[in-house]
């Protein structure tokens, strides 16, 4: 399947990422996972994410495949 991975950068080094296989953030850093801690355990700001997924997912699988039939 698709992955999609939200990054966070902070001073040019990646802090948390979103990853969609595991559905969760992971950390890079103490910050990070302190972030991370507390974003896992907000079903809202997950939920947004998980939303946002499903959106970006979506629309660009609809894309690739109008591309396709445009050529066909």
């Amino acid at each position: 399947g698709m992955e999609h991975i939200d990054s966070y950068v902070f001073n040019k080094a990646e802090y948390v990422r979103f990853n969609s296989t595991v559905g969760r953030y992971v950390g890079y850093t103490e910050y990070g996972v302190k972030n991370a801690e507390a974003w896992n355990s907000d079903a809202g700001i997950l939920g947004q994410e998980q939303a946002e997924l499903e959106r970006f997912c979506k629309h660009n699988a609809d894309l690739h495949y109008s591309a396709i039939l445009d050529k066909t």
